[in-house]
């Protein structure tokens, strides 16, 4: 871990996990537990254990296990057309592809993006990186062939594995340990800045029952 061009994907990792905005799983959490003027670190461990989840913090493991599976199953030197093939397989079977689509981006997510750009400038030649490339030519289109999904493009997550892979760190279960290091830049200092501004304590909205069948019952008024 000496080799400068780790510690360069270091800062970079650690920097586009930071955070993006205070929806997710781990920066919500770490922000209601804080909330009630519980301790930071109370706070914070709220935020990891939503982080453990595999919707989550976990989500780059489980796109390095795919793409060790497709190696597996069809090789390093896969052609596109036998991608296509694969994928499409993949998803016939009731599978999704991981790494691919998120819940408020409509774009390439732009953490993707300087994580291609820095492994096209480190690891052109790494076998992972270019079935991760592949999958990037060939996923989007199929998804959106399929017309179910909203956004076809490749998260953080689809990335970000492959790079650590490739400095070393095959250690999958400190994966996590090294997002929330960096996660805990984005929702303290958040935190902080909660506690300046005496926000309120979060309180979720709730409905009664028949506030739900009322909504039922208009949206049914509507549609006929």
């Amino acid at each position: 871990f000496s080799d400068p061009d780790a510690l360069e994907m270091m800062r970079l990792y650690q920097t586009i996990h930071t955070d993006h905005e205070g929806g997710n799983v781990s920066a919500h959490a770490t922000h209601l537990v804080g909330s009630a003027l519980s301790d930071p670190y109370l706070s914070f461990a709220a935020g990891m254990t939503g982080l453990a989840g595999p919707l989550h913090g976990l989500a780059n493991q489980e796109v390095l296990r795919w793409l060790n599976d497709v190696r597996q199953q069809v090789g390093d030197d896969v052609t596109k057309d036998q991608m296509k093939e694969f994928v499409w397989a993949t998803l016939k079977s009731g599978k999704v592809v991981p790494g691919f689509g998120h819940a408020v981006l409509r774009k390439t997510d732009p953490r993707y993006t300087c994580q291609r750009g820095f492994a096209q400038r480190h690891m052109p030649n790494f076998p992972l990186f270019k079935l991760t490339s592949l999958l990037y030519e060939v996923v989007p289109d199929i998804l959106t062939q399929t017309g179910k999904v909203k956004n076809p493009w490749p998260n953080v997550d689809a990335h970000s594995g492959v790079l650590l892979q490739y400095y070393g760190m095959k250690e999958e279960d400190f994966y996590t340990v090294l997002f929330g290091v960096s996660r805990a830049l984005g929702v303290l200092s958040q935190g902080v800045w909660s506690r300046a501004l005496g926000l309120p304590i979060e309180r979720p909205k709730s409905l009664t029952i028949k506030a739900i069948a009322d909504r039922v019952c208009n949206q049914l008024d509507e549609e006929d």
